[in-house]
């Protein structure tokens, strides 16, 4: 309730679920447990309504824009054939958070996500695969007598990547007229008969100093 109650203190309203330790009063979480199938009940603070409601399971809503009304639905009990109720801000909820989990769904099936320390990595993989999630989106509402399936969209798309770079590779390389690559041609296999002297009083060792270690002294 309260990071609702700072949201709206900045003019945004908000609607969903919450658990029941995340500010749920606790008189209202005992008066759900005992709710039968059907039956709600709800707190409210201001503009901020708190409200639980027994389906198959004990559902918890918060919201700063719904009241607590009951609304008939759509759908039908299978065993009375009478319409189900549900609280007005599930049925709100649950309209427009359609597109979300199905959003999810789509990602789950193709996920870029890796396990990772960092919570950053994880940001940085996840938003560019919903910008690739929301171009397929529209490219198939603009593309209706096309049926393209998610998957064989992104291969497209990694596809055309790699012949971009590909391409941008070649063109850059044109532009700055490189050089062949000329290779280094190799010492002799064997020491030339006359590259060291055989007047031993004109060599001499010197020590080779590499860093703070002394390495082996060499002939000059």
């Amino acid at each position: 309730m309260r990071l609702a109650q700072t949201i709206l203190d900045r003019n945004e309203r908000v609607c969903g679920t919450v658990r029941a330790n995340r500010g749920i009063p606790h008189d209202l979480e005992g008066e759900g447990k005992r709710l039968k199938k059907g039956q709600s009940a709800f707190r409210r603070k201001r503009d901020v309504m708190v409200q639980v409601w027994r389906d198959k399971r004990l559902v918890r809503l918060i919201s700063t824009i719904h009241g607590a009304t009951i609304v008939n639905t759509e759908q039908k009990d299978g065993k009375t054939n009478m319409k189900i109720k549900k609280p007005y801000a599930d049925v709100q909820y649950n309209k427009f958070m359609k597109g979300v989990d199905r959003a999810d769904q789509y990602l789950s099936y193709y996920s870029v996500l890796r396990k990772t320390v960092k919570w950053s990595k994880k940001v940085i993989l996840y938003l560019p695969h919903c910008a690739l999630f929301n171009t397929f989106f529209v490219y198939r509402a603009l593309n209706t007598n096309k049926k393209v399936r998610y998957k064989n969209f992104l291969h497209e798309v990694g596809r055309s990547w790699i012949s971009e770079a590909q391409n941008r590779s070649e063109s850059s390389s044109d532009d700055l007229h490189l050089p062949e690559k000329q290779t280094t041609p190799g010492g002799p296999k064997q020491d030339l008969p006359d590259r060291l002297s055989a007047d031993f009083r004109i060599n001499k060792l010197e020590k080779i100093w590499g860093g703070l270690k002394k390495v082996p002294c060499k002939t000059v």
